[in-house]
């Protein structure tokens, strides 16, 4: 019996580290934002939010981010984009589109300055702080007001001095830039992503 156990055990373990490796290839995976400014580089959080990142890298292996803008950009504070809505020439829509679902809220870390989160919509007819299925913003100061109030899934490693260009285009009365800042996102590993 007691053989059995620690074979059923031994098993058990197998199967657990089989898991853990598979969760350390994944950890290589970053998303390579191409805009005309030039290429963000941004890891992701797997603990943290892994829900978030699976949806995130699932949607761009798609190609759904391909031609939306970052139709909200704000000096000092953020630039947010992945509204499918931003591909229409309709500014008015900019920012109330997705892909037609939400995602649980995975709130465990802080607005510093380079982090990534899903936008969402109010508390008031979003208690549960579900996010965006496609919007995100990048954090171009430390942000602390924002802790607890939304999912950071990500970080940019390589790329903010982008960020800080697409923060100060010239933009109209809804902060949505005169000349649109067009994204492509790709999956990829770390050390592609990083190559010169």
């Amino acid at each position: 019996m007691r053989r059995m156990m620690w074979l059923v055990g031994m098993v058990a373990v197998g199967l657990l580290l089989k898991g853990t490796n598979v969760m350390a290839a994944d950890t290589d995976q970053v998303a390579v934002v191409e805009t005309k400014f030039g290429k963000i580089v941004i890891e992701f959080y797997d603990n943290d939010a892994p829900k978030t990142v699976a949806n995130f890298i699932k949607l761009a292996k798609q190609g759904f981010y391909d031609g939306t803008t970052f139709h909200r950009v704000i000096p000092g504070f953020m630039i947010q984009g992945g509204d499918p809505n931003s591909k229409s020439a309709d500014r008015s829509t900019h920012g109330t589109g997705g892909p037609g679902y939400t995602v649980e809220a995975e709130i465990k870390r802080d607005h510093a300055r380079g982090t990534v989160a899903t936008a969402r919509l109010g508390d008031q007819v979003n208690p549960d702080k579900r996010s965006s299925g496609s919007q995100f913003f990048i954090n171009v100061k430390d942000n602390g007001f924002l802790n607890g109030g939304y999912t950071v899934f990500g970080n940019v490693i390589a790329g903010m001095d982008v960020a800080d260009k697409i923060a100060n285009v010239p933009r109209d009365g809804r902060d949505n830039p005169n000349d649109p800042v067009s994204m492509k996102v790709s999956i990829t590993t770390r050390a592609e992503a990083l190559k010169k």
